[in-house]
Order: structure tokens, then sequence, then C-alpha cells
């Protein structure tokens, strides 16, 4: 019986690369696979998933407003679904995927992360958390050696943000994998350093 699978880990972990690993595994026993991806994750180009090991082929682009149960029906009978970036796909698009799993007994492999550099669950991510039969997490870790579980938002300057958008595409120049003590000691110091500044100045 089908099932639909959540693999999901903090930037880093080689989600995209164990996407594509994936997909070569059905491909060389036979089996057809429908890879997409969601449109807003155009990093590497709009139709293309790559890993940060080299690792690169196209996908079909789902948008936002796509009927995936339909995108699905045209693409022609595949053997299995594998999606990369998961978390950006639509709630209504994971009840989608869900019901190919159900209808069709086809099997759909979403790799993405689970939450955004807030800790706050990505609407994709949290309606995969509630409906997947199997929920597998893609260990990193933080440079203290403590498992990786933030995705850390970082500036130019190198401070972590802790305001904006849920989404902003970036790699290891916008984000950073840590563990969850590690990046709130790191917001504390780099406040205290700033609440210090600030009363320095206020000094003068």
């Amino acid at each position: 019986m089908a099932k639909l699978y959540f693999k999901y880990g903090a930037m880093g972990s080689s989600k995209s690369a164990q996407a594509l690993i994936a997909a070569f595994n059905y491909e060389e026993q036979g089996m057809s696979v429908w890879l997409i991806k969601p449109s807003v994750d155009d990093r590497d180009g709009a139709d293309i998933v790559k890993s940060r090991i080299g690792l690169s082929r196209r996908a079909r682009v789902i948008s936002p407003e796509e009927d995936i149960v339909e995108a699905w029906h045209g693409a022609g009978r595949r053997d299995v679904i594998i999606a990369d970036e998961a978390q950006f796909l639509s709630p209504a698009q994971i009840d989608g995927l869900r019901s190919i799993v159900d209808l069709e007994d086809i099997p759909v492999l979403c790799f993405g992360l689970r939450t955004d550099f807030l800790t706050k669950f990505f609407p994709g991510s949290l309606r995969l958390m509630e409906l997947a039969d199997s929920i597998t997490e893609i260990k990193t870790v933080c440079r203290c050696g403590s498992k990786a579980t933030v995705n850390a938002r970082i500036d130019a300057a190198g401070h972590i943000v802790t305001e904006g958008a849920q989404v902003m595409l970036g790699g290891n120049d916008s984000y950073i994998a840590m563990c969850h003590r590690c990046w709130k000691r790191r917001i504390a110091r780099e406040r205290g350093a700033d609440s210090s500044c600030q009363a320095a100045g206020a000094g003068i």
C-alpha cells in the first residue's frame, strides 16, 4: 500500500540531494518519477532541483494556485511522486497529494523544511505533519556538535534576524542551521551587545 512520506531537516541537511537520489533509485528499478517543486523556489532556476553537492535535474514547477491533482493527471501515469521544497506547497496541494496516495495507490515522497527562521511551521509542512503516513527527520549538526533544528536567518553582517517575512530564499549567506540553545544564546548575546552600544551612546 502506498504512503505519503515527509522527510524534513534543517538547512544544509541534504534534503534535495536525497530527493534526487530517491528519484535515481526508482528510475534505476525501471519506475517513472514525477519530480515536482514549488514555483516560489527559483534560486537555481525555476524548474531545477539542485543540491549543494552538485546533483541537479529538471522538475515540474507547481504554482501556488495550481490544482496538483489536475497537474498529476495531465502529466500522465507515473509510478512515484517526489516533491522538493515541499514546505512551500499550499495545504490544499498537500491534501491533493494525500488523495493521490489514497485513490491512485501512488507513493509520494515530500522533502522540505519543517519550520521557518522563527521556528514556526510552514503551512505546507504543518499539513504534512498532520497527514503523512511516515515522518522522518534528516539530521544535521550545529557548530557546537548538537543536532541542528533551527534555520537561523542572518543579515549581511552575520547577525541573527528575528523579524521579517516567512519566505526569503537564500543559501549559506542567509541561513545557518543551529541547535535551539545556540540560537537563543546568540540572539541574547547580540541583543546584549546592541544594548551596551546604545547605553554607551546615551552616555556621551
